[in-house]
């Protein structure tokens, strides 16, 4: 039997991206769920043998504002607490990482484009090793601490928490390493209020997911192929 992987999507355009081959590869039977519509509440947390939480424009500590987000606080806590498989991108490392007790909260700053991560010690004893050097895309105002028990995996000179581990199965990342080629214009057009207000040069962003896209794509199918091929 195929093994299953519950995927929260908060907004159409950021899916799995580069990662829905590596997925298929591994046996994975993908189900998207989008939580803003689609009720969560209801899910045994631990029933799926992987949960991946994409991204999104909103912040994880806007429960009051996003009702949601404490749905998917409810299904994280019951998910982590067992140490089940689970990978964040963005909002769902942050929201991971909130839900294991770290602070999250706006730096002050956007880090929109794309650039190498600097990876820590256990970082290079990771399955990140494989994104080491590679240009990845960074697209985020806010940032997490660090939960306690995890290791701190990769930094940016802007952003010191760049990924988490804690133990084996539950991996986090600030930047998106599923990697964009095609269909980045979606982002370009979905996020085009952001990047005016935060002033992004929007023809070089898109010259550099060009340039820079095959190499993420193909850095970031080999690290989840290695996480995968890790899980117990």
């Amino acid at each position: 039997m195929s093994k299953t992987a519950l995927v929260l999507r908060h907004i159409a355009f950021e899916d799995l991206g580069s990662f829905a081959d590596p997925l298929a590869e591994a046996g994975y039977a993908v189900t998207y769920r989008d939580p803003t519509v689609d009720p969560i509440s209801g899910l045994d947390p631990l029933a799926d043998d992987l949960l991946i939480v994409l991204g999104g424009p909103v912040g994880a500590y806007e429960e009051t504002i996003y009702p949601f987000l404490a749905a998917e606080i409810a299904l994280l806590t019951a998910r982590l607490t067992a140490r089940r498989p689970t990978l964040g991108i963005c909002l769902g490392a942050q929201l991971m990482a909130r839900t294991l007790g770290a602070k999250v909260a706006p730096t002050g700053l956007k880090e929109i484009g794309w650039g190498p991560l600097t990876l820590t010690a256990p970082g290079t004893a990771s399955p990140l090793a494989a994104l080491d050097g590679v240009p990845l895309l960074h697209w985020h105002g806010d940032a997490f601490d660090i939960p306690a028990g995890a290791e701190r995996l990769a930094a940016t000179a802007l952003c010191a928490n760049q990924a988490f581990a804690l133990g084996p199965t539950i991996l986090g990342f600030q930047c998106h390493p599923e990697g964009w080629g095609h269909g980045f214009e979606r982002w370009l057009v979905g996020h085009a209020a952001e990047l005016a207000g935060a002033g992004i040069d929007i023809p070089k962003l898109r010259a550099d997911a060009a340039r820079f896209g095959p190499g993420a794509t193909a850095a970031g199918r080999a690290m989840l192929r290695d996480w995968l091929a890790a899980l117990p």
